[in-house]
């Protein structure tokens, strides 16, 4: 089982409060992935099981907090509503990965625990490193803190056969993303986040207008158009296409 959780803290010294998100292993507490952001989210959850699903694989389970980027609440401190499922429980039910929701305080000692330590230490080793922007912090946490702090607190496994299932790297970024649907307007554009995108030519047909399409928001923050199973646009995150040769029958 996988656990996945962020703390909001005084990560970097003089700097703002940062989430730093961490996905680790339920049973020997090894840190697969952490990284700070400005804010948890979805995006910051799709990187965390990103980053340890093509590195490790897929679990059997994945066991969250009941923020509003994991699950539905219909009612505050009621149970979660399972019919309804935010975009990380639709990419974890794609994958067969069941979603475990903490209902007790007992539930999360051990991420509470693992946050203490993190936060007695990365913040000192980030300064002695004279690291002050995310972007190197989150480059020194991958190549440097984390196989130290592993090496210090993780646990060795009861069973030494892994319990995650091999799986495409290529069909894990397909599923670990934004995924909606919206129907191309007159012009050949489609609305989303504030942008609008327009749809290039293409050689499958004359135009999409009216017709029905998935957009693909990224966790690095680009979007993919689809018609089907063909992918017919790419985008960087301010909306510019990005260029590529079109083939027919092209797929994700």
């Amino acid at each position: 089982m996988l656990h996945q959780d962020g703390s909001r803290h005084a990560w970097l010294e003089g700097q703002p409060m940062l989430d730093l998100i961490v996905t680790m292993d339920d049973a020997t507490s090894t840190l697969y992935s952490a990284f700070l952001i400005e804010e948890e989210g979805t995006a910051s959850s799709f990187q965390g099981l990103l980053e340890t699903l093509v590195a490790k694989g897929l679990p059997s389970s994945l066991y969250t907090d009941r923020g509003s980027h994991y699950f539905v609440t219909l009612k505050a401190g009621e149970a979660v509503d399972k019919s309804r499922l935010t975009q990380v429980g639709r990419a974890l039910r794609q994958l067969g990965i069941e979603h475990i929701p903490a209902y007790s305080p007992e539930a999360r000692g051990r991420s509470e625990r693992m946050f203490s330590t993190l936060q007695d230490r990365l913040p000192k080793e980030l300064a002695l490193a004279g690291i002050a922007d995310i972007q190197a912090a989150n480059r020194f946490i991958a190549q440097i803190y984390l196989p130290a702090h592993n090496a210090r607190f993780a646990k060795p496994a009861a069973v030494e056969d892994s319990a995650f299932v091999a799986a495409d790297p290529q069909q894990l970024a397909q599923i670990l993303c934004i995924e909606e649907e919206r129907v191309v307007a007159r012009d050949n554009t489609i609305a989303f986040a504030r942008l609008r995108l327009q749809l290039p030519q293409s050689p499958i047909r004359h135009h999409f207008v009216k017709a029905t399409v998935k957009i693909r928001h990224y966790p690095d923050g680009t979007l993919a158009v689809f018609h089907g199973p063909r992918r017919i646009a790419r985008y960087m995150p301010d909306g510019a296409a990005i260029q590529e040769t079109c083939r027919i029958g092209q797929a994700a």
